[in-house]
């Protein structure tokens, strides 16, 4: 069995913590009604989430323009749509996924030091924190637009780190896509991979992440403090 001896965990949210894609299915429908395209599945939109707002929107437009091109004032224009939207929507279907609550405090109890890093606009981190009843449990909290940089890159994990003094060594990576596997590879950090999320339709493992889970809860048999 892998254990990974830690102090500092770094958790996706997306994916790994909550199932958002209801409501981000919900709101790119809106945004398209909006400009008079057709909606879309909520099945294939899963597999447009991960990388942000901007790129979301790229992949819904992408997707109902087909081969043609997709002006960049059309991107900005639904950029701005989709952010209205979502602001109003941020929890309305959106649910952890099982033991998500149970683990995370059960870990903070045991004294790990807990971290966010998402690829989510930070100004809708913390209304979505507080309306699932996590808010209180993350000592830093990083968007993908606190940095000039967001996930694969490795700067918001290395950031995470130095802000609350740890060394990369010291922190390990959970994650539901490849994003999170590859910016932890990048920065040097072992990281864990969860099957359930949202990975464009791929398994996690072919990531390579040092650990595989099917199931949340399961994090606390593989994780002692160093």
């Amino acid at each position: 069995m892998t254990f990974f001896a830690k102090e500092l965990i770094i958790f996706d949210l997306d994916g790994t913590l909550i199932d958002s894609a209801p409501d981000l299915a919900l709101t790119i429908n809106l945004m398209l009604a909006d400009l008079q395209l057709e909606p879309v599945d909520e099945s294939l939109i899963r597999t447009w989430v991960g990388n942000g707002a901007q790129v979301l929107v790229e992949r819904a437009l992408a997707h109902a323009y087909l081969s043609k091109p997709v002006e960049l004032s059309l991107i900005d224009d639904a950029l701005a749509i989709f952010l209205n939207h979502y602001q109003h929507n941020l929890v309305v279907k959106s649910r952890l996924y099982p033991d998500v609550y149970r683990t995370l405090t059960t870990l903070k109890q045991q004294g790990f030091t807990l971290a966010l890093i998402t690829n989510k606009p930070e100004r809708f981190i913390a209304p979505i924190l507080a309306a699932i009843e996590l808010n209180s449990l993350f000592s830093n909290v990083l968007g993908g637009d606190s940095l000039a940089r967001k996930k694969p890159d490795p700067l918001p994990l290395i950031t995470a780190c130095q802000q609350l003094d740890f060394s990369v060594e010291q922190a390990v990576m959970v994650g539901d896509s490849k994003n999170d596997i590859l910016a932890a590879k990048a920065a040097k950090m072992q990281s864990v991979g969860l099957t359930y999320g949202y990975n464009y339709g791929e398994p996690i493992a072919n990531s390579k992440p040092d650990l595989v889970l099917d199931h949340f809860a399961k994090l606390i048999d593989h994780l002692v403090r160093v």
